[in-house]
């Protein structure tokens, strides 16, 4: 007779005594500063992937107005467009302001897949976005805290809050799909 709830995984004891059973994985535990982004970021990472049609990097990007409301959306365009500045974040941030119809985008968040570069984070201190958060890590060139923190630094008249690491596996896994297929 099956039980009718599964039981735990058992381990085998080296001294030959009945097995003990393993000790299940720590359940996840609730992040109330990432977790309210999860599905924001999802639309970023699925913005991303457009990216990778014109072989482009895929990184994908959002400004949403201070209700919550889309402003912008863009994802990487520099091959497409044949434009040193076509990233995600300066795609995204420039429809946004065209959205409100003047460059201070106050109180306007970015959600973007990949930590911004430091021309990125230029452009968001300078339009004055409220905050930045981003799902994976840059330690290469990540100017919100890996290799520079432009976006925090203390010389300068804004600094938007920052909040790294949202879905940062699923972010560094698209990040690293692309790359196997370049090499």
């Amino acid at each position: 007779m099956q039980p009718a709830v599964p039981l735990p995984p058992t381990v085998p004891s080296p001294h030959g005594e009945r097995p003990r059973i393993a000790p299940l994985p720590a359940p996840e535990r609730p992040d109330p500063v990432r977790d309210r982004w999860r599905g924001r970021m999802r639309l970023a990472i699925e913005e991303a992937a457009l990216a990778t049609a014109t072989g482009d990097v895929p990184v994908g990007a959002f400004v949403l107005g201070p209700d919550g409301a889309v402003l912008g959306r863009g994802h990487n365009v520099r091959e497409a467009v044949g434009d040193p500045t076509g990233h995600a974040e300066v795609v995204a941030i420039r429809q946004a302001a065209r959205a409100v119809g003047e460059w201070r985008l106050t109180g306007c968040t970015l959600i973007v897949t990949l930590e911004p570069c430091t021309m990125c984070a230029g452009a968001i201190v300078l339009s004055r976005l409220a905050r930045v958060v981003f799902g994976a890590y840059d330690p290469k060139a990540g100017a919100a805290g890996s290799l520079f923190d432009v976006v925090r630094d203390n010389r300068l008249n804004h600094r938007p809050e920052v909040v790294g690491g949202v879905l940062a596996e699923e972010c560094t896994a698209q990040l690293l799909a692309f790359f196997d297929t370049q090499r």
